[in-house]
């Protein structure tokens, strides 16, 4: 599962040269760890294959107009569960908290609730606190999937990745009422809403040293997962 979540929080991260390049090296990640039904691994491929055929600014523009323009796409989870309302601050806070009391330890750059950097703290945690992490937001996440599909968008597969891939129920009533809400400031940037700088937590805590990239950390999991392979067949030598 670390690999997958890995993968897929490089996939929702602003398109980069680094990540076009590497883009075979993703898939075969999601494919090696098998932790996605093969239905999911399939909806994947047409967003793969824009990273190997298109333009790397043609990506970064659509990534941009999806993104960055509508907060009813936003990728920080709590604009969905708290729009506006005091109780986002204090969960933004308690999350923080979350990351650093488990040694996972924030840039400046993010805010606690980006859904990329949710995911990369997921993949440093064990597979089942990650799966019922990733299943508290399951209704966001499916109505993200359904936003985007409607628009024509291969992200929503993604979503549909990260739905299925905790093998979490959304709920119904919570899907219907967030559905329900309107963006009141739709081609209105989401950076405009945040004009002050994240409070910084530190730097992230990398598996090893080296590069820090998308695909860096990949590597990493893969270190991690093959040292913790080779431990166990020593001990049940």
């Amino acid at each position: 599962m670390k690999l997958t979540l890995r993968a897929l929080s490089a996939l929702l991260g602003y398109p980069s040269a680094e990540l076009k390049e590497n883009i075979e090296e993703v898939r075969s990640a999601l494919r090696s760890e098998t932790a996605l039904p093969d239905e999911a691994l399939a909806r994947l491929e047409p967003l793969l294959r824009a990273f190997e055929t298109e333009d790397l600014l043609d990506l970064q523009a659509a990534y941009s107009e999806l993104f960055d323009r509508s907060r009813t796409l936003s990728l920080h989870l709590f604009e969905h569960v708290h729009g506006d309302s005091r109780e986002r601050g204090q969960a933004m806070i308690d999350l923080g908290q979350q990351y650093v009391d488990r040694g996972f330890i924030m840039q400046a750059s993010e805010l606690p609730d980006f859904l990329p950097l949710f995911l990369e703290f997921l993949s440093c945690s064990p597979a089942r606190e990650a799966r019922e992490w990733l299943g508290q937001p399951a209704h966001v996440l499916a109505v993200l999937e359904q936003r985007l599909a409607e628009r024509g968008s291969p992200y929503a597969a993604v979503f549909h990745a990260l739905v299925v891939l905790p093998g979490a129920r959304p709920d119904a009533a919570a899907i219907s009422e967030l559905r329900e809400r309107t963006d009141p400031d739709e081609g209105k940037s989401i950076d405009d809403e945040w004009e002050d700088a994240p409070v910084s937590f530190g730097a992230p805590i990398q598996d090893g040293g080296g590069p820090t990239g998308v695909v860096a950390k990949i590597r990493a999991a893969r270190r991690s997962m093959t040292k913790r392979s080779e431990g166990e067949g020593k001990g049940h030598a």
